[in-house]
């Protein structure tokens, strides 16, 4: 067997590691290509990296440097990355956003993200051009702690769970039918994926009565074979998990198991004991379990959905006690999924989630405060999605560049509003007839403190108010409160100033309103959007732009598209 150091010496000499000051710099060669799998158990193409679905998973260390060169074989198509829950500070053109921080990348083309990973946490990357995270282009990102420090919880072993939602038609049919008139809805996923399987024609848990489908006869080998997680009776594991669904929340629970909370969103949390957990899009999460059941027995490991009204089986995995053979299904029903509107239930969880000791505190006070009012609308007939009657949709040119170089008509310099009406009602909107498209940028000075207020409403049709979960790029953000109906006057003073949690990621529950404080440190411009994939397609989004005149040089195939393209041409740089 090759002893670790030799296996190190190797990948130094084949360049896939180059030590730095400070860390190592781990090298990658992505290639995005279009292939033929079968995740569910039926045959689709799906978008992968290298070969696989899902793309493999980058595993590094605080201080590293990640040098990913990513080829685009996609054919007819642009890509980018984007890696989610990786602040990108010094490195805002590497953020992998098209549109806002580079081109997207044509095909044949080669673009080489260079980064560092300041941070130890459960992070992922996925495709964030058009909706190819719903086409399946997105793995896992792990950051260890440097070698020699240890988690101040111990564990014994470690799982990765990525888990995703997958339709039958392409993310292509999505896209046109969700920029159809009138709108085509894409409908409730056919089957959850966990690590890239599900089951769509058989079920696992056939015996039990709960479904019509055949059990599953698995041979061995098979692509929608679950992946199992084998542990050893009365140790400790720590299970990260991620969500990149494009639009389920998820509920996750293992059978007659505990399960300790210890990291949100790449920060550590307060620990506390659940017997499931709620997963929204784009959150990332570490839990301990505890093997102290009985050992002749195996377990379900189960997801199913919350916040919409469920037309999709759970996804199953099993977990195996290695004392028995991994073959023996467990003797009871998976764990029964909470009510999809049991919203108290859901709020319950999330506002358990506090931070840990020592998680830095937010400051006192803002410098200004941003209401954002997420409605349904109609623009020219189309249904949208908008934010303070704005339908997000984004330039020919990128906002890094065209706000470095100052390129004034690459986008509406007219600020988006600040706040809405106060006599809105939330409950009973209007139609909103005056609502428009835009492109509109909020900017802000380097180092202001910034409150967002997040304020849900209902939908045209009068269905209800959704769940939105929204992520910040280039950020994590302090989650300072939760409340119910429209934020009014005083409820400043609820806000949570003392163990306020750090996430990059905070869901809108229907009807309420949710408080946000960040800094605007970090020069750049970020993309602040609901994380259900096809909201953003629909405009669900907004752009923060702070101090890009200290944004360092940006590398020019990042701008070789819209203006910065031309302007490239003009200055004789092709």
């Amino acid at each position: 067997m090759i002893g670790l150091r030799a296996v190190f010496v190797w990948c130094i000499w084949l360049g896939l590691i180059e030590l730095s000051v400070g860390g190592r710099v781990r090298h990658y060669k992505f290639d995005v290509e279009y292939m033929i799998k079968k995740p569910d158990c039926l045959e689709h193409v799906v978008m992968g990296i290298n070969g696989q679905f899902p793309g493999p998973t980058i595993r590094a260390e605080v201080g590293d440097t990640l040098n990913i060169a990513l080829t685009n074989k996609l054919f007819t198509e642009g890509t980018v990355i984007h890696w989610h829950g990786i602040r990108q500070v010094g490195t805002p053109w590497a953020d992998g956003t098209a549109a806002i921080s580079q081109c997207a990348i044509n095909p044949g083309e080669t673009f080489n993200y260079r980064f560092i990973v300041d941070r130890p946490g459960t992070y992922f990357y996925h495709g964030h051009h058009g909706m190819q995270r719903a086409a399946g282009l997105y793995g896992s990102l792990i950051v260890d702690l440097p070698k020699g420090q240890n988690e101040s919880f111990h564990y014994d072993g470690e799982f990765n769970l990525l888990l995703s939602d997958l339709w039958h038609i392409s993310s292509h049919e999505q896209e046109v039918g969700l920029s159809s008139k009138p709108l085509k809805w894409i409908g409730e996923p056919q089957t959850l994926l966990i690590n890239g399987r599900g089951q769509f024609n058989c079920s696992l848990a056939a015996k039990f009565g709960n479904t019509t489908l055949p059990e599953c006869q698995f041979k061995g080998g098979e692509e929608c074979a679950p992946q199992i997680l084998h542990v050893e009776p009365n140790k400790t594991y720590r299970i990260r998990v991620a969500s990149t669904t494009s639009l389920a929340a998820l509920n996750l629970a293992i059978s007659d198991h505990k399960l300790v909370v210890v990291e949100a969103d790449g920060n550590y949390v307060t620990p506390f004991v659940v017997d499931d957990m709620d997963i929204y899009s784009g959150e990332t999460y570490s839990v301990l379990l505890r093997t102290d059941q009985d050992p002749n027995r195996n377990y379900w490991l189960s997801i199913g959905v919350r916040g919409r009204k469920p037309n999709t089986t759970q996804g199953l995995t099993i977990l195996n006690y290695k004392t028995i053979s991994a073959s023996v299904l467990p003797t009871s029903p998976p764990p029964v999924t909470p009510l999809w509107n049991d919203f108290e239930r859901s709020k319950a969880f999330t506002k358990k989630i506090i931070a840990k000791m020592g998680t830095p505190q937010p400051p006192k006070r803002s410098d200004r405060t941003i209401f954002l009012l997420n409605t349904q609308n109609r623009v020219d007939g189309f249904t949208k999605w908008s934010i303070n009657n704005v339908s997000l949709t984004l330039p020919a040119t990128p906002y890094l560049g065209s706000i470095k170089f100052k390129i004034n008509n690459a986008f509406d310099q007219t600020p988006p509003p600040v706040t809405f009406s106060q006599d809105y009602d939330i409950f009973n909107p209007p139609v909103n007839p005056n609502s428009t498209i835009g492109n509109g940028v909020y900017k802000f000075n380097l180092d202001e403190v910034v409150d967002v207020i997040l304020q849900n409403a209902n939908q045209l049709s009068g269905n209800g108010s959704e769940i939105h979960p929204w992520h910040l790029h280039g950020h994590d953000f302090w989650v300072l409160g939760y409340g119910e109906g429209k934020f009014k006057q005083g409820d400043e003073k609820k806000f949570n100033l003392t163990h306020a949690p750090l996430r990059n990621t905070a869901v809108i529950f229907p009807y309420g309103w949710t408080a946000l404080r960040f800094k605007a440190d970090n020069p750049g411009v970020w993309a602040f959007h609901c994380h259900i994939e096809p909201h953003l397609h629909m405009g669900m989004g907004v752009i923060f732009a702070e101090a890009v005149h200290k944004v360092g040089k940006i590398p020019r195939e990042a701008l070789t598209c819209g203006l910065t393209g031309k302007k490239l041409v003009e200055n004789g740089h092709y």
